[in-house]
């Protein structure tokens, strides 16, 4: 006779989507426990606060959406800050204003209107009725300077192989502006928690058990046993022991440097677009929360790199032959009545962190519902 599950849910992840569940089912009465195989809870949202500057270990994250629901949801565990990314470009030992905008034109060109850049723009695209690939894209909607200096080397660095070799889909608009706005995102609500995002998940896992360093894929039988319902934001292909094969991802390698100057380059962000540049960025983590006036800064470089076993995975590649391989993983994923796949990895998106939660809180509502 099989015996009693003991607690209802093991959250394997402590990054957003977990932490978001996790939350959502202790206020409704359920027992869970959080395991990571990271030391620390987060996943790549966590921030360290180093001499107290709060690094972004895995990347710059800028809090965005258009959603007041999410928006109101994430400030109940902290405070936001009025943070607006206005990254820079540096293309062969000049600056140039990104997202691409009036100002950059006028960088670039000398355009100083509108109707200036509408005329240069028709003047410098290149004729593609299809375009095959993301480099024809590019061309036909910017014209090869723009190209260059923005896209050719920063997308080959970024994703490993020539522009012409990657589909279209990647790149779904090109970013122009025809008037000086250089907020990188669109969105209403925007900002960082103040104090790191760290802060935000202890927060959300307060009261709840969590254990660090733990690989769900090292976990006996029996342990896992003791649940009624596992919730999984690892990678779906690895869970299924990589049954129809293995999804590709790019990964990140970082190198941070602690300075002691009080300001190293003025602004959280700056993109190095060349190609003989190995780093596609370099990020002043103080910037994020405006700066100080302490005499030493940290610096992050980011070397992308290619996601296999070894690295963490960041972004998955959405080409058709990763399409078809995750749409069989998906399928046994949808017949499973005791596992939740949830977040980047499980769902194999490109997810940004409003996206995450917003997905974590639907599939809370619809476990609710089937619970009842």
């Amino acid at each position: 006779m099989p015996r009693d599950k003991i607690i209802d849910y093991l959250i394997v992840g402590s990054g957003l989507f977990g932490s978001v569940f996790a939350h959502e089912m202790k206020k409704n009465g359920k027992k869970c426990l959080v395991i990571d195989k990271r030391k620390h809870i987060g996943g790549n949202v966590y921030t360290e606060n180093t001499n107290g500057i709060n690094v972004h270990k895995y990347g710059p994250h800028i809090f965005h959406t258009n959603s007041k629901k999410i928006w109101d949801y994430v400030n109940k565990f902290a405070e936001f800050n009025n943070y607006r990314y206005k990254p820079l470009v540096s293309y062969k030992g000049k600056l140039y204003s990104f997202p691409i905008n009036l100002l950059t034109f006028h960088q670039l060109w000398g355009i100083q209107s509108p109707s200036e850049l509408s005329e240069r723009l028709e003047k410098e695209k290149i004729n593609f009725k299809t375009p095959k690939n993301f480099e024809e894209y590019v061309l036909s909607k910017v014209g090869k300077n723009i190209y260059e200096v923005f896209f050719k080397g920063y997308t080959q660095k970024q994703w490993g192989v020539n522009p012409s070799e990657l589909p279209s889909s990647i790149i779904k608009r090109i970013p122009i502006r025809y008037n000086y706005d250089d907020n990188y995102y669109f969105h209403k609500y925007q900002g960082i928690p103040i104090g790191g995002y760290t802060g935000i998940i202890e927060n959300m896992l307060n009261g709840i058990p969590s254990k660090l360093g733990v690989d769900y894929f090292c976990l006996s039988k029996g342990f896992i046993d003791d649940f009624k319902k596992i919730i999984f934001t690892g990678k779906i292909d690895e869970f299924y022991n990589y049954k129809y094969g293995e999804l590709d991802y790019r990964s990140l390698r970082f190198e941070s440097e602690f300075l002691k100057i009080n300001d190293f380059q003025g602004t959280a962000g700056v993109n190095y677009t060349e190609l003989e540049i190995p780093y596609t960025r370099i990020i002043e983590h103080k910037h994020f929360e405006f700066g100080d006036n302490r005499n030493f800064t940290i610096i992050t470089k980011e070397y992308p790199q290619k996601g296999d076993k070894q690295n963490i995975p960041y972004y998955p590649i959405n080409n058709l032959q990763n399409a078809r391989i995750y749409r069989k993983y998906k399928m046994l994923a949808d017949n499973e009545e005791s596992i939740i796949f949830g977040g980047r990895l499980a769902e194999y998106k490109y997810y940004d962190m409003h996206q995450v939660i917003a997905s974590a809180l639907k599939a809370v509502k619809k476990e609710i519902k089937n619970a009842k």
